[in-house]
């Protein structure tokens, strides 16, 4: 056994300390409740999509505190419907960005609707209020507060996403998945977990998993709420207790579907030690792990050809997947 080799069996036993809130279930009920219980307003506008056999829509919907939501709605117009369809979700501070960044799925044949996160990189606001102070960022804001955190605006808007994907007429309710990358392969699991239509999920280096380990070591957004703890260290269980809703760890019992993961083990912003756990606590018999050992906190080109096999597999009559559980 040489030391990746080694690096990587501990990290298959790395057994974390995170434990769900005493009320965790009742707390995601009612959240999917108010994200999908009523109907909520939404508009689309067609839009030039720069490219020949492609369709594209601006959409605008209400997400969590009355915030419209931005979106960009993909279809291979080139063959006829109904398609398959990725919801995705940007990095952290960055935006859903324009038509031409997802022209890999549409040349496959596969429909993308792609949202922006509240507040950040893309033309999205938050009108989320606040009744602390917050740190660096986004992710302090009502973190004192489960209710009203930034996280659980998140996941409603996302829940709302899917929602709203699944209603179009020209998308194949059978084949909706959702796609992301650091923070937004954490949304896709969240996503995943609370949404009955999903059916297929590629998350790669993804945030929000083992979260208080992350507050302890990770260099990306989570140390925002160190820097919470280090200015209120009186607030710090309270803050952390927020967190513990969010943390996929407790969600991955409720993803079953189809699973492609990917880590680095340089990763110092969704460090292995966060990502390992939440591989081993989904429930799906066909998921898998890609493991990059020199790769720090990027997915790399192989792993979008990987992610691409991985859908035309079992999405567009591809060669018959095997069961894998260990990358």
């Amino acid at each position: 056994m040489n030391a990746i080799e080694k690096r990587i069996e501990e990290l298959y036993r790395f057994a974390p300390c995170s434990t769900p809130p005493e009320d965790h279930a009742d707390f995601w009920n009612r959240t999917i409740e108010e994200a999908l219980g009523s109907p909520f307003p939404s508009s689309r506008t067609a839009i030039d999509s720069l490219m020949d056999g492609a369709a594209a829509y601006d959409v605008t919907y209400e997400g969590f505190a009355g915030t419209p939501i931005r979106g960009t709605l993909m279809l291979p117009a080139f063959k006829s419907g109904p398609y398959p369809c990725l919801l995705t979700f940007p990095g952290y501070t960055g935006g859903r960005g324009t038509a031409d960044r997802y022209a890999h799925w549409l040349l496959m044949g596969v429909a993308v609707f792609a949202v922006d996160v509240r507040g950040q990189g893309g033309d999205t606001g938050n009108t989320l209020d606040s009744e602390f102070g917050m740190t660096r960022g986004w992710i302090t804001q009502n973190i004192l507060d489960p209710e009203r955190s930034y996280y659980r605006a998140v996941a409603v808007d996302g829940l709302r996403a899917a929602e709203w994907m699944a209603e179009q007429p020209e998308l194949d309710r059978s084949r909706l998945g959702v796609v992301g990358g650091s923070q937004g392969g954490g949304l896709a699991l969240l996503v995943s977990a609370a949404h009955p239509s999903i059916g297929l999920t590629i998350a790669d280096i993804p945030n929000m998993c083992n979260m208080d380990h992350g507050v302890l070591h990770s260099t990306g957004s989570l140390s925002e709420v160190a820097d919470f703890g280090r200015r209120y260290p009186e607030r710090l269980p309270e803050a952390l207790r927020t967190l513990s809703y969010f943390d996929l760890l407790h969600m991955g019992e409720r993803i079953e579907h189809p699973v492609l993961m990917s880590v680095g083990l340089k990763d110092t912003v969704c460090l292995p030690e966060q990502v390992f756990p939440m591989f081993q606590a989904i429930a799906s018999v066909d998921k898998r792990l890609e493991i990059y050992p020199f790769t720090g906190h990027s997915v790399e080109a192989e792993q979008v050809r990987k992610g691409m096999k991985f859908v035309r597999d079992r999405w567009l009559g591809g060669a018959k997947p095997e069961e894998e559980t260990r990358g």
